[in-house]
């Protein structure tokens, strides 16, 4: 990327490697109301390291913010993530739509969520308008795409809590999740140290949070089936030969 005539590269090779091949190994999430909350995250993502990632004029307000030295912190796997994980999510909300789905529907509150997050920035696509500010612009679509991280977590982990069992739900995403949050934080770190800079930790406060949010979900999860109802127990009460009235599945939701 350039601003000025002056090029921010790369200082060390290996470290040039390494950043990309952990942006590529940075994985992502299912029911209903999750699918919908889901594409609402990833479109904000999307468009946030879209615009950054390959308009030159956001660019030149970053650099113009930021200093014109510093690197653009979105990378290629960022921008391959989003549209993928988009059109991946869309085509899943599509599929609900056409196949039979029986008692299963998009809560009221979810339908609300969304529509107050995509009200809230058009919004703000008037306020920059005028003063062309879309760093800022962008980087209200980045802070939408941390606060639906965090909404479209809590539902699940609640619903553990309250059956008090992991069982009929799969651990798989979350650990795929746990190691794509992780990739993304060591992506930043390696960024840091080439550069002798932690600019990108706050040039992109969305990426560095979501990496947080979901390191520290995921985690929470990992504690929920591993420790406090491991599946072992509902193993046990198969053996015996002893009935159990909790439904494998919340009826409300859907796994893959």
């Amino acid at each position: 990327m350039t601003h000025g005539g002056i090029m921010a590269s790369w200082n060390s090779i290996p470290l040039e490697i390494s950043y990309e091949i952990v942006g590529w190994i940075a994985v992502v999430g299912l029911n209903f109301d999750f699918v919908l909350l889901n594409l609402t995250k990833h479109s904000s993502y999307m468009i946030y390291n879209v615009c950054l990632y390959f308009s030159p004029v956001i660019q030149k307000q970053y650099f113009d913010t930021y200093g014109d030295k510093e690197m653009i912190p979105v990378a290629a796997n960022d921008v391959a993530f989003s549209i993928h994980a988009v059109t991946m999510t869309a085509l899943t909300l599509f599929q609900i739509f056409i196949y039979e789905r029986g008692p299963q529907k998009v809560s009221r509150l979810a339908t609300g969520i969304v529509i107050v997050a995509w009200a809230f920035a058009a919004i703000c696509f008037f306020i920059a308008l005028p003063t062309q500010s879309w760093l800022w612009l962008i980087t209200i679509f980045n802070s939408i795409q941390v606060v639906m991280t965090c909404v479209k977590y809590i539902p699940q982990a609640k619903m553990n809590f309250i059956r008090k069992s992991t069982v009929g739900w799969s651990i798989g995403n979350i650990l795929l999740d746990f190691g794509g949050g992780l990739a993304n934080y060591l992506q930043m770190v390696i960024q840091s140290i080439d550069q002798n800079s932690w600019v990108n930790f706050y040039g992109n406060i969305g990426k560095t949070l979501l990496s947080l949010i979901s390191i520290f979900f995921d985690v929470l999860f990992m504690f929920q089936h591993y420790v406090l109802y491991p599946e072992k127990k509902a193993s046990k009460s198969l053996e015996t030969g002893q009935e159990s009235n909790e439904p494998l599945i919340d009826p409300s939701h859907e796994h893959v």
